[in-house]
């Protein structure tokens, strides 16, 4: 037989394009993620056993990015409960190299000791602040080994002024070809009736994660919304939300 390796992944993105211009599949998604979130959808997967608060697709879809463009460091504001430190550190062991840089503003004794239990906890290193404070985000660039190539995830506080001032304050850290992620962007697309309601805080419609992501990037010519990833990402809690540097700041992307 053949070798169709080629033709395969060609229909396969020939697919997520257009799956990420149907607007039907989209809204029927939409519609079953509210269905699903009165069962705490978002809150029942586990990675190696511990909580890690994403969607399927968004695991798989990190993965897929991490795969392809190898990162030596990962940010992530965020840690919760410790699963997805734990599932990104797990990606970077089987590339054989690198580290995750963990920031939450409260890492609390038992999500540190599922961390710190965990078999890639050599790879993880936590900063406990908030990650728009001037101190924390030093901290965090000193963590960086110099000519690092670093991917930016931002999962923490949702609201539209705390996301744009991360995407101030890390968007810079990304390098070349790799990836600046923005978490919970699903809420951009909610009216505020369908806002979910059962957390600790409340982020509606223009409030939230895609707005501040919207107005970011409109003025960074140097990053540029990845429409083959984004394609795929019904049945996500972040639609629109992964973002690729495609040249460095202050350089024309023609």
């Amino acid at each position: 037989m053949k070798d169709d390796r080629e033709e395969f992944n060609s229909k396969r993105r020939e697919n997520a394009l257009a799956l990420g211009k149907d607007g039907m599949a989209f809204q029927k998604s939409k519609d079953a993620l509210i269905a699903a979130d009165k069962h705490a959808y978002a809150y029942l997967w586990t990675w190696l056993g511990v909580p890690i608060i994403q969607m399927p697709a968004d695991i798989v879809v990190t993965q897929e990015v991490i795969w392809r463009e190898k990162p030596d460091v990962i940010i992530e504001c965020g840690v919760a409960r410790g699963g997805s430190v734990i599932f990104l550190s797990s990606m970077l062991q089987l590339l054989g190299k690198g580290k995750v840089i963990g920031v939450d503003i409260d890492i609390r004794k038992h999500n540190l000791d599922s961390i710190q239990n965990s078999p890639f906890a050599n790879r993880i290193e936590l900063i406990e602040g908030s990650s728009i404070d001037e101190a924390t985000v030093a901290k965090v660039k000193a963590a960086i080994p110099p000519d690092s190539k670093v991917m930016v995830i931002l999962d923490s506080n949702h609201s539209y002024d705390h996301v744009f001032k991360e995407l101030v304050a890390y968007a810079g850290f990304v390098t070349h070809g790799q990836y600046l992620v923005v978490a919970d962007t699903l809420l951009g697309f909610l009216e505020e009736n369908e806002t979910p309601t059962e957390r600790s805080a409340i982020w509606k419609k223009g409030n939230e994660p895609l707005s501040a992501l919207q107005d970011f990037v409109a003025s960074q010519p140097e990053f540029e919304a990845d429409a083959e990833v984004n394609g795929k990402l019904i049945l996500s809690s972040s639609p629109s939300g992964y973002l690729r540097r495609i040249a460095d700041a202050g350089r024309s992307h023609a």
